[in-house]
């Protein structure tokens, strides 16, 4: 259940770094705009990555009811 969610975390993170740096080595040298939309789009990735990780499953056991 944790390595799911780990798994899910660090491609969404990798995604991000992704669209950083291309964003910045290869397509500012086409098109500046694209490569700060890109960093726009890369700068949300982190809340939901960060949301995504901790959101509770239905066979977590974060906390017993009795």
């Amino acid at each position: 259940m944790y390595a799911r969610r780990r798994r899910r975390y660090f491609l969404l993170m990798g995604i991000c770094l992704a669209l950083f740096v291309s964003a910045w080595t290869v397509v500012r040298l086409w098109s500046v705009p694209v490569a700060i939309a890109m960093c726009v789009v890369a700068a949300a990735i982190p809340p939901v990555a960060a949301i995504t990780a901790n959101r509770r499953e239905r066979d977590d056991r974060w906390w017993d009811e009795r």
